[in-house]
């Protein structure tokens, strides 16, 4: 019968990958913690109203990528593509900004896009998601990249390249808008398919185009800062004052968007050499009015979200000396009665918090010690008829080799060993 597969896009993450998401994960919660953050788990799956709504109807996500079904009740339902919108619908659901609006969220979990698999992105993918709420400071958008920078730093990121841009508000962005159709006019038949239908629902998406064609026209186009406000300039040099202060290098990129709608003011991407077209590791910006477009107050946002196939693709070399999980303990017994005393023994400590393993089957003293290593076990407690009678046993260390000479009646004794 022939064995079923995943789905394509879809990846199994085996025991020996887990240490190194663990890590990552260790060092997200200490980094976001120092930064006041706290953690919120959200469903994976939601009203399909929520992300036409958050992210917005003429965005790739929700016109072609999205997972998207009717449940047997008939209500429209996705699996979500991105945390931000899920975490204000959160927000707001269980009443959080009416004791505080300010609130410091962030989320570790699997989103879902049905997108062209590659390296470092699947259909099931993983990100580090995180969320400010309340705060409308250009210092916090400075923040709010330090803390992202330090975060990717820590878990052996190498050169992170830092692009910001200000997207405008509600008062410049039409303008600005306004100035790409024109731009594009005349253009149209040197444009993809899908970029011909954005110019009059939404014209910006042309910049997060990777087709040849269209990166060599829009490469020619007016940048958004051209088109600020005075808040919006003003805003956005505070923001490049707030990256000066702790001496973060960043490139100015006029031309960048981020792929989702609700962006406003700060815009942000890291990105690095070794992907690619697909050079993104993280990206984030300001959304001051997301919170209001699900139905809550005007409450300013910003965050980002970490790709975390990408970050562990890139991190992988520094990652490797992340110690695998293996037991502190191998317990060997010879003979029924060492079975069962190992049995007993090993259980308790197990119920102490010691990673204890032994083999149930009757086998010899070779096959158990090939088994402890094979798990990586630093310490082996040989037992067997002698060890029994005299109540004395031999701990062998499996790196150095050396062995010690311990009570079996008083394991809290010699438990100093396994450290």
């Amino acid at each position: 019968m022939e064995v079923v597969t995943a789905v394509k896009g879809f990846k199994d993450i085996l025991p020996e990958e887990t240490g190194r998401w663990q890590y990552v994960e260790a060092r997200a919660r200490e980094v976001f913690a120092a930064f006041g953050c706290r953690e919120i788990r959200v469903p994976i799956l939601e009203r399909t109203d929520l992300f036409a709504r958050g992210i917005g109807e003429a965005t790739d996500i929700v016109e072609k990528e999205m997972y998207t079904f009717r449940d047997r009740g008939g209500e429209c339902l996705t699996l979500r593509p991105e945390a931000t919108a899920s975490i204000i619908r959160a927000y707001l659901e269980h009443s959080l900004h009416v004791a505080d609006p300010v609130a410091k969220l962030y989320t570790i979990g699997p989103m879902f896009r049905r997108e062209r698999p590659q390296r470092g992105r699947y259909r099931q993918f993983h990100q580090i998601d995180v969320e400010i709420l309340g705060h409308e400071a250009p210092c916090i958008d400075g923040e709010v990249i330090l803390m992202l920078l330090h975060f990717l730093r820590s878990v052996g990121l190498k050169a992170p390249h830092l692009e910001v841009n200000s997207l405008g508000c509600n008062i410049c962005r039409p303008g600005y808008r306004a100035s790409i159709q024109g731009f594009l006019a005349g253009r149209e038949a040197d444009l993809c398919g899908d970029c011909r239908r954005r110019l009059d629902t939404n014209p910006l998406r042309v910049f997060d185009c990777k087709v040849p064609s269209c990166r060599e026209i829009v490469d020619q186009a007016p940048g958004v800062t051209d088109s600020l406000c005075g808040e919006c300039r003003d805003h956005f040099a505070a923001v490049l004052v707030s990256l000066d202060a702790f001496d973060i290098a960043y490139v100015i990129n006029p031309r960048m968007v981020r792929g989702l709608d609700y962006y406003t003011r700060t815009a942000f991407e890291v990105t690095t050499e070794f992907l690619g077209a697909q050079n993104a590791v993280a990206g984030g910006g300001r959304y001051d009015g997301l919170v209001r477009e699900l139905g809550g107050p005007d409450i300013p946002g910003i965050g980002f979200a970490v790709g975390f196939e990408r970050l562990l693709a890139l991190t992988a070399e520094d990652l490797d000396d992340v110690p695998p999980f293996s037991p502190e303990l191998f317990i060997a017994a010879l003979g029924d009665p060492a079975r069962q005393f190992a049995y007993a023994l090993g259980n308790r400590l197990r119920l102490q918090g010691r990673r204890v393993e032994m083999d149930c089957r009757p086998r010899g003293l070779k096959g158990q010690m090939k088994r402890a290593d094979k798990l990586g076990c630093r310490r082996v407690l040989i037992v067997g008829d002698r060890e029994m009678e005299t109540r004395q046993a031999e701990l062998r260390d499996m790196t150095t080799g050396e062995q010690v000479r311990v009570s079996l009646d008083d394991p809290s004794s010699w438990e100093y060993l396994l450290v």
